[in-house]
């Protein structure tokens, strides 16, 4: 049995076979950064999502603000956000998409980790990325080149330090002889989610993170990758993908795509049919964009949780068809 099963938010978030859903957060409708919603409002969509069975909510990292990047992220630290969020809130889980852990210390990132999952009641989902803002990595005097291999480094410190007390550690940038990093999570390991390839081959991937995260793409594709994925692994580690969404009033309209991502406007019957083709070819969970400048955000999770979610419950193991 995988270790995480008895990890509150895995155990919630991913079920073998059954696809469940999350949402981005903060759950903002503006596109500027600069006019936010106020985290009181933000912290009742997030209550909201927990009630209506959503299985997680998901912070970027954003370390810089680059005004060209054309995304201007997330305001604040996802740690620390997460950890406020985690306050008010008590079983869904808090994920990263993701830590860009280039350009973190891995010791530092071992701490807060381990500091939010113990904070959280084990509802942290760790999502691990490298980075793709190129302005980034000279303001931290880090080596894009070398992304690869600190990725790889990030992921080996802080399973070791989470495992072992005391660990002697010599890599790039830990030279570890003495001391220890506390707290130690419970399982002696945090759920890490691999982004993209990172660098890595699949089969890196499959043996040292416990699912991946991969981006939205045609559904041959996709169904080939979840293939590779599955040969890749001897456990069950689930695929996960992002989906942008502007739900419609009107619960037949024809989907349409939306322009730049990847995602498409739609009723609630055509979402609710695309979500069930996802989970035919194997992917376990989908982390939606609301794009819905047009509707309160309240509006539309309240018709997201009355039509779709009873369909993908974190709540349920039920399989529901139309």
């Amino acid at each position: 049995m995988n270790i995480f099963q008895t990890h509150q938010g895995f155990a919630r978030t991913f079920k073998e076979n059954k696809l469940t859903l999350g949402l981005t957060f903060p759950m903002d409708q503006v596109a500027d950064y600069r006019m936010p919603m106020a985290i009181a409002e933000q912290i009742k969509l997030a209550k909201q999502a927990e009630d209506a069975g959503f299985a997680a909510l998901y912070v970027r990292d954003s370390p810089l603000f680059d005004p060209n990047f054309g995304d201007a992220g997330v305001k604040h630290d996802p740690f620390q956000l997460l950890a406020y969020v985690s306050a008010h809130t008590s079983k869904i889980a808090l994920g990263t998409a993701s830590v860009v852990t280039t350009l973190r210390h891995p010791l530092h990132l071992a701490k807060s980790a381990a500091s939010l999952d113990d904070l959280s009641n084990q509802r942290l989902l760790l999502g691990v990325a490298t980075g793709d803002r190129p302005i980034e990595f000279p303001a931290f005097k880090v080596n894009r080149d070398q992304r690869d291999e600190l990725f790889r480094e990030s992921v080996d410190v802080m399973k070791t330090i989470w495992k072992e007390s005391f660990p002697t550690i010599q890599s790039e940038r830990v030279g570890l002889e003495a001391g220890d990093v506390i707290p130690k999570p419970p399982l002696s390991n945090i759920p890490i989610l691999g982004t993209g390839y990172s660098g890595q081959t699949i089969e890196w991937l499959a043996e040292n993170t416990d699912g991946w995260m991969f981006y939205a793409q045609e559904a041959n594709r996709q169904k080939e990758l979840i293939k590779l994925w599955r040969q890749a692994t001897t456990e069950f580690k689930p695929f996960i993908q992002p989906l942008t969404i502007h739900l419609s009033e009107k619960p037949n309209a024809s989907p349409r795509p939306i322009p730049i991502k990847v995602g498409f406007t739609s009723g609630h019957q055509f979402l609710i049919d695309y979500l069930y083709a996802l989970q035919d070819i194997g992917v376990n969970h989908v982390v939606l964009a609301i794009r819905n400048e047009d509707r309160p955000i309240t509006e539309v999770i309240q018709e997201l949780q009355e039509f779709v979610v009873p369909h993908f419950s974190a709540h349920s193991n039920l399989r529901i068809r139309k």
